[in-house]
């Protein structure tokens, strides 16, 4: 009776001892909690080619709005003894010739002008009033993201005999006024260089078109999938003028995500872009997109492959309720609470995989949990039969095909003539996602991704 007892107590103590240890050893598997601290991995960059037309009708548009009325002023006859007042009378005409810009300017320009010697005061001043149109030739060519010209008065057409005010009257000078324009071309030259500069500073534009790119758009309802562009770079090259257009080659070098869960943080910061200057950008858009998926997300959408699903052996069934998943050492750990011929935890690991056909991510390699295996050898032997597993394993899978094409049709509004401001448009075409690698974090599995296409931006009608 007494060696009954004995073997008894040390079978109770074995099944304490493994009980403790196995339940220590699960629980080191279960997650730490959660933390407040940004998700880090590390991602290639894209580049987004933007080849940027601007009509020369818009930039005539912009021209005679900024210049109104008078549109030039210099009132102080002592720093080169001359006086004068531009006024524009009709709009201003720009045509391109040979690669540069052709300005026609309706005007009428007043002046008043010193001449003699200060000594003993022998000098004296006259009134100048000329009435016609200029016509200059100008290089154009981008600097700091404004439309920069260097224009040169090539011709004046009086409509108007020039005239010059003695006793009063205005006395017609026109066959000793050409000579004496020179000191008036610089002038007008620069005034109108410095309008075209202040019309087509082009990088304000560039920023709101940037910061409605970057707002975090929702992709997929379902899923709660967010697509979020983050600019780091911008580039352009020289302007080139043809067909009445000047063309220049935008270039965005950004980071692209899909998160799926709560809505991301807006991170537009547009004192951190950097601005340079380059002489080529490739031809084609070449996006890079992590596609995040949090523990939570996944295992919501994993829960669902098992609804009203009974994994049967022989006269045992069970039935899993609730899926739940976290990194541990490089793996992921899928816990699966299951009610039936097991009430209670099992514990699986597997490495994240993609399935290019399927467009889904799945767990390779999975089996159960060592510590897990010894607990069920003694309650459920069937569980490890690899038919069972074979079978969990198959619905321990999520899609992210759907997430892949609603990303792409959330996207072609933004290529099909998309205007995020008034005279900003944007067209282009963008081919299939293909998918590259799965990384896991500490806070979710991310499938990077890459697709290419083509993408324009066009200014014409601006406020």
């Amino acid at each position: 009776m007494s060696s009954i007892k004995h073997i008894f107590s040390l079978l109770f103590l074995t099944f304490l001892f493994n009980g403790c240890a196995t339940t220590q050893k699960i629980e080191a598997l279960k997650p730490l909690p959660s933390n407040d601290t940004p998700m880090v991995f590390k991602t290639k960059t894209s580049l987004v080619n933007m080849p940027l037309e601007i009509s020369l009708k818009e930039i005539e548009n912009q021209l005679n709005k900024t210049l109104v009325g008078e549109i030039f002023n210099d009132s102080n006859l002592e720093d080169d003894k001359t006086e004068m007042k531009i006024t524009k009378t009709a709009p201003i005409t720009l045509i391109e010739k040979e690669g540069k810009i052709q300005t026609i300017l309706p005007l009428k320009i007043w002046s008043k002008f010193k001449y003699g010697t200060d000594f003993m005061g022998l000098n004296d001043t006259r009134e100048i009033n000329l009435n016609g149109t200029i016509t200059m030739t100008s290089d154009v060519k981008l600097s700091n993201w404004k439309l920069a010209t260097t224009s040169k008065i090539e011709d004046f057409n009086w409509s108007e005999s020039p005239s010059i005010l003695v006793a009063g009257k205005n006395v017609p000078i026109t066959y000793i006024i050409n000579p004496t324009l020179s000191i008036l071309k610089s002038k007008i030259a620069k005034k109108i260089d410095e309008a075209i500069e202040n019309s087509c500073d082009f990088k304000p534009y560039v920023l709101a078109v940037l910061e409605k790119m970057s707002a975090p758009f929702l992709t997929s309802e379902q899923y709660q999938t967010w697509f979020k562009l983050t600019p780091v770079e911008v580039y352009v090259t020289d302007a080139q003028i043809a067909k009445s257009k000047i063309n220049m080659d935008l270039g965005l070098k950004c980071s692209m995500q899909t998160i799926v869960g709560q809505k991301p943080k807006t991170s537009f910061d547009k004192t951190a872009i950097q601005f340079k200057a380059v002489t080529k950008i490739p031809v084609a858009l070449s996006a890079n997109i992590a596609a995040i998926s949090t523990y939570e997300s996944a295992s919501k959408i994993i829960t669902t492959n098992f609804k009203g699903k009974e994994f049967v052996s022989g006269n045992r069934k069970i039935v899993v309720q609730n899926v739940g998943l976290w990194q541990r050492d490089g793996k992921i750990i899928i816990a699966l609470d299951m009610t039936g011929s097991i009430n209670g935890t099992i514990y699986l690991a597997g490495i994240p995989n993609y399935n290019v056909i399927t467009k889904e991510i799945y767990f390779d390699q999975m089996d159960y949990v060592l510590d897990t295996k010894g607990l069920l050898t003694r309650t459920a032997n069937w569980l490890l039969q690899g038919v069972i597993l074979k079978k969990i394993q198959e619905n321990c899978r999520y899609s992210i095909k759907d997430n892949l094409e609603e990303g792409k049709k959330s996207l072609l509004p933004y290529l099909n003539n998309y205007s995020p401001m008034k005279g900003v448009f944007v067209n282009g075409t963008i081919n299939d996602f293909e998918f590259e690698k799965v990384e896991i974090t500490d806070k979710a599995i991310i499938a990077f991704i890459t697709t290419s296409g083509k993408m324009n931006v066009k200014i014409d009608g601006m406020d």
